[in-house]
Parts: structure tokens; C-alpha cells; sequence
């Protein structure tokens, strides 16, 4: 199930990103840092590991209301495959998050995670099918998981599907390009103490974000990624405990730039 193991080259990695969203009301400013391992148990089993810290600075209009200077989150997410057919994988991810804004407490943990069903139909063709819990709106919610992956040749894969969508390509082994579309989001628990209204309890991000992005192996285990982009219907809102809307920022759309550095072998 070669299609079902599109990572298998990368045993371990780690990376720094820099990404930056410029809007008529808000600009976002993330810095993220990850490191990755995978492991092969035996023939049918395998586990990776992603831990991951996000800093989010956000610079305001001078007139905005409601402003909210800096969001965290650390984020680990274990995932484990298993073969329990010639041709099917079971996929199943457990992603414990906090999310925070200046001072981190066990309240601002939440557990996020999936459960996948991939079928390989041909040499070229892979399907999967399943559910997560997910904060691709905002807020953690169960959703539904399909994807269809596609090796188009040696040198490019299509991968369909919600929440993520992608072609890329490679003209040789230091190149890689690709065209990205996924839904995604975030929330963060806000403290109390620090805020002027009582009732805001959460912000909340959300986006599809449609990307261009381009790797180039600098040397040896080193690369380097360049990214430009669009985020459509991006949405920032506060909330309370509930998840009623305090402000709604509106910001609409917005372009998005980001760079990063990767070691991996």
C-alpha cells in the first residue's frame, strides 16, 4: 500500500515556519515550531508523532475594539496505521491541544483526534473515508473525513477532498511544487483577568486557505519553503463560555505570505 505511505521517506524532521496576513483590521503574525518522527512497527503497523507550538501575534487598527495582542498553542498529535486487509488501512490520530492565551492552565486543554478507513482501488488510486473531532471552524466539532489520492506519474500525486485538497509536483529531486486548498481554524481560551469585558471567554479563527508553495532542498537534510496564499471568508470573532459571538472583527479576505526552514532525514 505504497499510496498510503506518502511520508515513509521521512523517518524524523523538524521545522520553523514564518507566516504573516495582512487585513484592512487585524494583521497576523505566526511563528511555528514542529517536530516530526515516524516509526514502522512491523508490515502492517506504523506511528508517527507531531508536536507542534504556534505563536500568533496579532497588531490591530488603532481604532479597533476589543483588542487581543497574542495567542499560543501547543499541540501533540500521535497517529497510528494499521493493515487489516491486502488493501485497506485503518488510520487513527489522538491530538491533545492547548490553547491559551497568556497564562496556560488544564482548562485550556482539549483533545482533538480522527478515525480513517483507506482503501487502495488501483496501482494509482487510494480512497478514504472517516470522521474527526476538529477545529477547522473555530471551534472543536465532530465532521465528516473523504479524500481521494491520485498518483498522477512519478513526479506528481492529486489529492482531493475535505478538509484538505492538493496537487504537487516534483521536475527533480530538489523541487518540489504544489497548490494547496484546505479549511482550517483554530480557538484560543482567553484570560479573564486581562480582558475589559467579562463575558469574552474564547477567540476564535477560521479560513479556507488556497496556497502556492514551493520546497527546494538547500542541501542535503536542509530545505527550505516558500509560501503565497489567500485566505476566503476569514473569520475572527470573541466569544463567551458558550460560543455565542461577542465581536465579530469581520475581516473578510486576505493575502498570506510565509517562509520556513526544514531538517529532515
Amino acid at each position: 500500500m505504497s499510496l498510503l505511505n506518502v511520508k515513509a521517506q521521512e523517518k524524523f524532521s523538524f521545522n520553523v515556519d514564518l507566516k504573516t496576513e495582512p487585513t484592512d483590521k487585524v494583521d497576523f503574525n505566526e511563528t511555528n515550531a514542529g517536530v516530526f518522527f515516524s516509526k514502522t512497527i512491523n508490515q502492517k503497523s506504523s506511528i508517527k508523532n507531531t508536536l507542534q507550538y504556534t505563536n500568533l501575534n496579532l497588531s490591530y487598527d488603532k481604532d479597533t475594539f476589543k483588542s487581543i495582542d497574542q495567542l499560543r498553542q501547543i499541540q501533540n498529535k500521535f497517529e497510528f496505521s494499521y493493515e487489516i486487509f491486502k488493501v485497506s488501512k485503518v488510520n487513527f490520530s489522538l491530538t491533545p491541544t492547548a490553547n491559551f492565551q497568556h497564562n496556560l492552565d488544564f482548562s485550556d486543554v482539549s483533545l482533538l483526534g480522527s478515525l480513517e478507513i483507506s482503501r487502495q482501488l488501483n496501482s494509482k488510486t487510494v480512497v478514504s473515508i472517516g470522521a474527526a473531532r476538529s477545529t477547522v471552524f473555530g471551534n472543536p466539532k465532530f465532521l465528516p473525513l473523504v479524500s481521494l489520492h491520485y498518483n498522477i506519474n512519478e513526479n506528481a500525486n492529486l489529492l482531493i477532498g475535505f478538509p484538505d485538497s492538493k496537487i504537487s509536483y516534483s521536475n527533480n529531486i530538489r523541487n518540489k511544487f504544489s497548490l494547496n486548498n484546505s479549511f482550517n481554524g483554530s480557538f484560543y481560551n482567553l484570560d479573564v483577568q486581562n480582558n475589559t469585558n467579562n463575558n469574552v471567554a474564547k477567540a476564535s479563527l477560521s479560513q479556507m486557505t488556497t496556497s502556492f508553495e514551493y520546497e527546494r532542498n538547500v542541501e542535503k537534510n536542509w530545505f527550505l519553503n516558500f509560501k503565497a496564499g489567500y485566505d476566503f471568508d476569514k473569520k475572527y470573532k470573541l466569544t463567551d463560555s458558550k460560543d455565542h459571538t461577542i465581536h465579530d472583527y469581520n475581516i473578510g479576505n486576505g493575502y498570506v505570505l510565509g517562509i520556513g526552514i526544514k531538517y529532515k532525514q
